[in-house]
């Protein structure tokens, strides 16, 4: 049984009159007729009196007009559905971010061209964040993991975000502009609790010889520098979050070996159709990082 059956089904229960109802529909008398009766046969009886030219819908013909109406209405219902829905999305950006200070200005930025849209942010994890882009769960990922490049997903190289050891200004260290990574290797450490960037300086603390001396693990940026402030450890900033640091209180340090960066991608499903506002946001985050990549002016 096919919609198109419905439809004429629908039509000439409605005039009772073949050639009129052909006329309505826009096709040959004849194929009209023969298409109400393959439906009748499927069906297994006739749907219409016949008398003549004349035909009147019958009381099987009642009771399936009936649940014909029932269905179309149904999917009418299901496609206004759908249109709501999409009408919904087209203002709507649902994303996953690295932990960084810039993420809310990246947003608001955007705002300020785009006053209507919605954004759902979660956080990345590295378990999680293929498996949402594959499924359409998000739209766009910005995130230090290197995920495996195949189809469908393709990322695009954001910047290299260098990482600096921070330490308070009467610190023995405080006036150099670099130093080794080793040269700090007995010292205390105030470091995040886990995550992305807990991964990378543990990784490179290594290749420097040494495991950190852990004496506070914390998970906000805030938190890290008041307590290097207060003299009770060093830690590592990113250049994405010294740009938001006004304290005189710590300083950051290049450190010259090993060189400390990571690489920072927007990753999105190239597969998937995105609305013109996540089109639109995937270019502005392109151009909004491609200021950042570029020496970190240190705290002033």
């Amino acid at each position: 049984m096919e919609l198109l059956q419905l439809k004429y089904f629908q039509t000439v229960a409605r005039i009772e009159h073949m050639t009129k109802a052909a006329q309505e529909l826009s096709i040959a008398q004849p194929s009209l007729s023969q298409t109400i009766k393959r439906l009748e046969d499927e069906i297994g009886v006739s749907l219409f009196d016949r008398k003549g030219r004349r035909i009147k819908l019958n009381r099987y013909g009642k009771i399936f007009l009936e649940k014909a109406e029932l269905a179309f209405s149904v999917l009418q219902e299901g496609k206004q559905e759908v249109i709501d829905l999409a009408k919904l999305n087209e203002d709507s950006i649902s994303m996953a971010v690295m932990r960084t200070p810039i993420i809310p200005d990246l947003l608001s930025s955007f705002r300020k061209e785009h006053p209507f849209v919605r954004f759902r942010v979660k956080q990345i994890s590295r378990a999680t964040i293929q498996h949402q882009l594959e499924n359409g769960e998000i739209d766009l990922c910005i995130t230090p993991y290197q995920l495996e490049q195949e189809r469908p997903l393709h990322a695009r190289l954001l910047m290299h975000d260098e990482i600096y050891l921070v330490v308070p200004k009467t610190h023995r260290l405080a006036a150099k502009k670099s130093i080794d990574l080793h040269d700090i290797a007995h010292e205390p450490f105030v470091l995040k609790a886990n995550g992305a960037f807990r991964e990378t300086t543990d990784s490179y603390c290594r290749m420097a010889g040494f495991q950190p001396d852990i004496a506070f693990e914390v998970d906000d940026s805030l938190s890290i520098r008041g307590l290097v402030s207060e003299g009770l450890g060093v830690a590592f900033f990113s250049s994405l979050t010294l740009r938001t640091v006004r304290d005189r209180s710590i300083v950051p340090l290049r450190i010259s070996h090993p060189h400390c960066k990571r690489s920072i991608s927007l990753v999105w499903n190239k597969e998937r159709y995105h609305s013109s506002i996540v089109t639109d946001f995937y270019q502005f985050i392109i151009h909004y990082f491609q200021y950042f990549d570029q020496d970190v002016p240190l705290i002033n």
